[in-house]
């Protein structure tokens, strides 16, 4: 993976972290319950889930990869066509987070409330594989697991940074995350840069 298409995957990882979601939810929860330095085991939790669906989605590509090219071409025309629709759903979407700061959890409790939300979200698998074969540059087995492995780096890394902006911005500002104005003005904003992505990447594939 060359170091444009790294950085490009980059800005990707952070987009997919900030767009709001369950992990957001649970993070922000965590934050308002628990303060930001105290969500460390939710937003641990959330990454061990992260981690899985990378695997699985990793193993199920490469085995497809290794059987079919038309079904892989397939999965990343569907992948684009899921990624638009997606910014379309966010673009349509008008709910609040709705965080809530009823009773406090342990840190175990935590990690595995979190590590569950994110390990029973099919969403996230289906977002996985409509990314992983727009970003892939080389499809022969030596490159295919090292691109992966960067690749999944980078979720987490990014997952990390941004579930730790939200515990703070929960803490701090919690009618903030409760406004539906806003949150909604939120999803608009991220759902035009998901159909943005969706265009770009089908321009550049037939090019």
């Amino acid at each position: 993976m060359s170091i444009g298409l790294w950085l490009t995957f980059l800005m990707a990882a952070f987009l997919i972290s900030i767009s709001p979601g369950a992990g957001a939810i649970s993070t922000m929860n965590s934050g308002i319950r628990h303060g930001v330095k105290a969500s460390l085991p939710t937003i641990m939790g959330l990454q061990l889930g992260y981690a899985v669906q990378i695997l699985v989605v990793a193993v199920g590509l490469g085995a497809l990869l290794t059987s079919s090219a038309l079904a892989f071409l397939t999965i990343k025309w569907v992948g684009i066509a899921y990624l638009l629709w997606l910014g379309v759903q966010k673009w349509r979407s008008t709910d609040a987070l709705h965080v809530t700061g009823s009773h406090s959890l342990t840190a175990r409790q935590q990690f595995c409330q979190s590590a569950l939300v994110n390990l029973t979200n099919p969403k996230a698998t289906v977002f996985l594989v409509a990314l992983f074969p727009q970003f892939l540059s080389s499809y022969n087995a030596s490159s295919y697991a090292l691109q992966l492995c960067v690749m999944g780096a980078t979720l987490i890394l990014a997952d990390v940074v941004v579930m730790f902006c939200y515990a703070a911005l929960a803490s701090q500002f919690k009618g903030w995350v409760n406004s539906p104005v806003r949150m909604q003005r939120m999803n608009r904003f991220f759902g035009s840069f998901f159909i943005v992505a969706a265009l770009m990447l089908a321009l550049y594939k037939k090019s």
